[in-house]
């Protein structure tokens, strides 16, 4: 099951019942478009305000940026080794399926009637995108690195699809 896009209220109430770490993984997707694989993958001597990373699904290299108030948040998390340790063992990173609960967990609190999950985050950053550059489709597939149009168009869809569904 495909996980749906989010209105910033929701979001915001998601990141609100979210621990701190997590919350900060998830507004890294949001403000960055990438993965939450990708972020949780994030070492200390990578980050600053413009960088280059090698997403992990694709294999393609991205330009990321990062707003100075975001930066300063992630500086003061990282560990020796990642951005997001693991609590358990600092030379791990955080996993995607801790994230992926504490995610599940928030939205269940909250009684949201979709299906949100870690990936919903790089919904919310792609219609934010489109507004954002005035429905420029091809700048937001640009920013999510998609290959294919198509592939991008499901993601600017889930607002309307949101709208149809929930009414708002």
């Amino acid at each position: 099951m495909t996980t749906e896009y989010l209105i910033r209220k929701e979001m915001e109430h998601v990141f609100a019942a979210l621990t701190p770490q997590n919350r900060l993984v998830c507004e890294t997707c949001v403000a960055t478009g990438l993965r939450v694989g990708d972020v949780l993958a994030l070492k200390p001597d990578q980050l600053g305000q413009q960088f280059w990373i090698t997403e992990s699904k694709t294999g393609k290299k991205r330009r990321v940026n990062l707003k100075a108030d975001l930066l300063e948040r992630l500086k003061k998390n990282a560990g020796k080794h990642w951005v997001f340790p693991s609590s358990r063992d600092t030379r791990k990173h955080r996993t995607r399926q801790a994230v992926w609960h504490d995610v599940k967990r928030a939205a269940k609190a909250f009684r949201l009637p979709q299906n949100v999950g870690v990936h919903s985050f790089r919904k919310v950053y792609a219609v934010e995108k489109l507004k954002n550059t005035k429905g420029d489709l091809r700048a937001v597939q640009k920013a999510l690195n998609h290959s294919d149009q198509a592939t991008t168009m499901c993601y600017v869809m889930a607002l309307s699809l949101y709208q149809s569904k929930y009414g708002e």
